[in-house]
């Protein structure tokens, strides 16, 4: 008797996979759902759209400034869009993932300063991820905070075993944690009594009322498009069916471009779902809720226990499934740049190191994550830049270079992003006192 083990399984599905995509790129099948074959490296890079950061800031704007900054959340998708269109291109194209071509255009030490920051962006993103899904495992069956990070640093390192098995069930399992988190939100936004009008306007009309929410939009932005997110999706289309002509490559980049869409639009709107719910349950009359905790504990009483139920269903997904695609993502820099892998054990206890530390010194939860998504937001030009770079470069991406249009739209995002920037820096240190409101 042969016993199957889940490493075989995966093996054979991932392979089973490549198979059907070889023969749809060769027109030996056909069908309505063949494009599922393609789905996959979107799909996982958008958990990184909708992880635990993304409900801190979303809570904080919607409950501070209810729907006033939409916009920021649409705009930052949209960004996103652009970005991981642009990381995919990189790999389907160049069968390289952007931190193996910074490692090979680059200097040495521009490698290691890339390097280093990939780094603390996958620390400040596990710092989000570790607390997000702890917090929901502690407030969901009442256990301390420690215990429920112990219990998500477990699921998520069962869940990494997968991925030695092959592509295909990682993607499944994160698609699965996706439609969890989509369903609640989809149930929320019915509980919750939303003013649809004044939705659409925030979405549309931009404006920045006080110093504060100009921190919390910057903290958005450093939640919505994610640095780690950037360099994965590149690795992740390099890995699954290489092109082996023209033809393969084009109609490769055609699917990638429709499922970025596609993903990153289901990922926005969670978003704004977010920031919807916390704004029609919060903002009037209970505006200083800021935190997830006060967020879970006043819920029950304004839109009953079952809405506080789904709240923390869809962080406890998010928590675990972003933890899981940040390992992930801090493996491939880490081979990318400086050309080794350690011990999928290792790469997880680092990352988790600061998130441990954190709650041990009795730091406030939520205002760790928002802030852990302004770290993220510090570290994102990197990447966005050499993104930029690479993909606008005839001899690097031949004629899949960046048009002038996409060129353009690829550079005024990243200088957008980068002046968000200096501008959080010069409040953060004063610099701009008196000169914005409140």
């Amino acid at each position: 008797m042969v016993i199957e083990t889940s490493r075989d399984v995966g093996e054979q599905g991932s392979d089973r996979t490549t198979d059907a995509i070889r023969d749809v790129l060769a027109g030996r099948r056909h069908g309505h759902f063949s494009f599922l074959l393609f789905a996959g490296p979107a799909v996982i890079s958008s958990i990184a759209y909708m992880d635990p950061g993304n409900f801190a800031t979303n809570i904080q704007a919607g409950a501070k400034y209810g729907y006033t900054l939409l916009w920021v959340v649409l705009t930052a998708n949209l960004v996103a869009m652009v970005f991981q269109g642009l990381s995919a291109k990189l790999g389907i194209v160049t069968n390289q993932n952007l931190a193996e071509i910074s490692r090979d255009n680059f200097s040495k030490p521009v490698v290691w300063a890339m390097w280093i920051v990939g780094e603390i962006a996958a620390m400040a993103t596990d710092l989000a991820e570790f607390l997000g899904g702890a917090i929901g495992l502690s407030l969901l069956f009442g256990i301390p905070l420690m215990a429920g990070m112990a219990i998500t640093a477990v699921i998520t390192y069962g869940i990494l075993l997968f991925e030695r098995g092959g592509f295909r069930a990682m993607e499944l399992i994160i698609g699965a944690m996706v439609a969890i988190i989509g369903l609640c939100y989809l149930i929320e936004v019915f509980i919750a009594p939303i003013d649809w009008g004044g939705a659409l306007k925030g979405m549309v009309t931009p404006s920045i009322p006080s110093a504060d929410a100009l921190t919390i939009s910057v903290g958005i932005i450093g939640a919505t498009v994610m640095p780690h997110a950037i360099y994965l999706h590149s690795g992740l289309t390099q890995a699954r069916a290489p092109a082996r002509d023209e033809r393969e490559r084009r109609a490769l980049l055609r699917y990638s471009n429709r499922e970025v869409v596609i993903a990153l639009a289901i990922a926005g709107l969670v978003n704004m779902a977010m920031v919807m719910m916390a704004s029609a349950a919060f903002h009037l009359g209970h505006s200083d809720v800021g935190e997830i905790e006060t967020a879970y504990k006043t819920l029950t009483p304004l839109l009953g226990a079952g809405a506080a139920a789904v709240f923390l269903i869809s962080l406890i997904a998010s928590g675990i499934s972003s933890s899981v695609v940040g390992t992930m993502a801090g493996q491939l820099i880490m081979q990318g740049f400086v050309g080794f892998n350690i011990p999928l054990l290792v790469r997880r206890l680092v990352t988790m190191i600061p998130a441990f530390v954190v709650v041990a010194l009795g730091v406030d939860a939520t205002n760790a994550l928002v802030m852990s998504q302004v770290v993220l937001s510090l570290a994102l030009p990197v990447p966005m830049i050499a993104l930029v770079w690479f993909t606008g470069r005839k001899d690097i991406m031949g004629p899949y270079a960046n048009g002038r249009v996409l060129q353009t739209v690829a550079i005024v995002g990243a200088v957008l992003v980068s002046l968000l920037n200096v501008v959080l820096l010069l409040q953060t240190f004063g610099a701009l006192d008196g000169w914005l409101p409140g």
